[in-house]
């Protein structure tokens, strides 16, 4: 990693030396994500959609997935309808991951009123890519998780709004006064999403 990315990806943290000026960078409270991780891509080299596929983490993954309930999408399959579903059809759907060549359903598109005017545009997967993303999602984060930011609370397993806010509270104890507010209101409306390339073994599993 070059020397630019690495300041680029540094955690910053200032202290309160003045209330007319932005304050000096403080060594304390810095964080180098580059010297924590050990890996900047932890998962190059290993079979990852054979582990996506295996049995037990497609389990847990459909166990999920009926937890969250939801909506169907376009096809309109319901939660309560997908085991059924996957056991006729899961070997077809495996042989597609292995191979590279499963195509997912359109994302049907919803919009949520909001209680200040306008409207959230939200998007609802079929439940079948739900249980996928589930699945792809279980194998990553075990390998990714460990690379983040010790400062990062957001969507992590075993962390909450409840410990950032403790943190903040921490951090206003120990004198620091400065917040950076950024604002990623769509931010990623117009990227564009590639397709995850793979290779793959053919291997065994059932529901």
């Amino acid at each position: 990693m070059s020397d630019k990315r690495q300041k680029s990806q540094l955690v910053l943290a200032f202290a309160d030396e003045s209330r007319s000026e932005a304050p000096r960078v403080s060594d304390e409270g810095t964080e180098s994500l580059a010297a924590k991780c050990r890996s900047e891509s932890p998962a190059i080299g290993e079979p990852l959609m054979e582990e996506v596929c295996e049995q037990e983490n497609c389990k847990r993954a459909l166990k999920r997935v009926k937890a969250n309930k939801g909506s169907p999408g376009v096809d309109g399959m319901t939660v309560q309808e997908l085991p059924g579903f996957l056991r006729q059809h899961w070997p077809a759907i495996r042989e597609e991951l292995l191979s590279g060549t499963y195509k997912p359903q359109p994302v049907k598109r919803v919009d949520i009123p909001k209680p200040d005017g306008g409207v959230r545009k939200l998007g609802i997967p079929t439940v079948v890519d739900r249980l996928i993303q589930q699945a792809v999602m279980q194998v990553l984060q075990k390998r990714w998780d460990q690379t983040f930011s010790a400062h990062s609370y957001g969507f992590r397993p075993g962390r909450s709004a409840h410990q950032a806010v403790k943190a903040a509270q921490q951090h206003i104890a120990a004198g620091y006064r400065w917040v950076v507010d950024l604002d990623l209101e769509k931010f990623l409306d117009p990227a564009s999403y590639c397709p995850l390339i793979h290779e793959s073994r053919s291997k065994s599993a059932g529901w």
